[in-house]
């Protein structure tokens, strides 16, 4: 019999050795031997890799930090550029709002005719209380025409250039205004005070003024029409040794956010200053 070639033998027992090996790993008796032999190697290959990251992560941070910087710009400028589109969105709504409540006022005020005007500046002494709109003797209006809201009466025409006028509103210290009391009727004058806020004078003792009663122009005198709105009795003075009652009133109209008033152009105040007699020639 002949003895196999050295080399074959070795062939066979490698062979033999590998299937065994795989049997046994097969059958879970070399895996205590694998978690040993495998743990230092994987340990070793996770802290190498952890060190190359770092090591990437350090030569790349400049360039991600100016990206970083670069994108948190840009996302700024698009927030900057959202908030005053929503602010000016908001804008258009209110003002859509106010001159719809403006046309509906003055469709239920059918013998008025009204002429609208933006509300563009106001007197800076804090001693007056005027305010500039955009329209002028250009758009027809005059001196004393009445200016409105929808919620009520503003003041009047005082001074008119060509493209703007200047409205004395009803909080000035010279205004006096003939007003009715509702529901008791009783006539009163409303007037302007330096702090820009106005009470009532002059309301006869004889009357019965409550908080909350209804403030309407009574149309004498002929500076504004009747029945125009002006707000509401806040508090009640009244003393026996007093000729007349006065009160403090809230205005229905907010002076403070002013922006579109309507003018009343069909409607011309009368003219009280006494006549002056001509002179006669010889």
């Amino acid at each position: 019999m002949k003895r196999l070639p050295t080399r074959t033998l070795q062939t066979i027992v490698l062979v033999l050795f590998v299937v065994g090996a795989i049997l046994l790993a097969l059958g879970g008796f070399l895996t205590p031997v694998s978690s040993l032999v495998m743990g230092p190697v994987v340990d070793a290959q996770t802290w190498l890799a952890t060190r190359y990251q770092a090591i990437v992560n350090y030569f790349n941070a400049p360039q991600d930090l100016a990206r970083l910087r670069q994108t948190n710009q840009e996302l700024e400028t698009e927030v900057a550029r959202l908030e005053a589109e929503i602010i000016r969105l908001n804008q258009q709504l209110s003002e859509t709002r106010m001159l719809s409540a403006l046309v509906d006022f003055a469709r239920a005020q059918p013998e008025n005719r009204y002429l609208a005007a933006a509300v563009i500046g106001r007197d800076p002494s804090p001693f007056l209380q005027y305010v500039i709109i955009n329209r002028g003797s250009d758009d027809g209006l005059r001196r004393g025409m009445p200016v409105v809201t929808d919620r009520g009466l503003v003041g009047r025409i005082s001074r008119v250039t060509a493209s703007a006028a200047s409205i004395q509103l009803i909080t000035d210290p010279s205004t006096s205004i003939n007003v009715r009391l509702e529901p008791s009727r009783a006539q009163a004058v409303l007037q302007g005070t330096l702090t820009g806020e106005v009470s009532l004078e002059q309301i006869p003792q004889s009357a019965t003024v409550q908080p909350g009663d209804l403030l309407l122009t009574s149309g004498l005198g002929g500076n504004y029409p009747s029945n125009i709105v002006i707000g509401q009795v806040t508090g009640v003075r009244s003393r026996d040794i007093d000729l007349f009652q006065s009160a403090s009133v809230q205005p229905t109209v907010d002076f403070d956010q002013l922006e579109i008033v309507l003018v009343i152009t069909n409607f011309s105040p009368i003219d009280s200053s006494p006549l002056v007699p001509t002179p006669q020639s010889p």
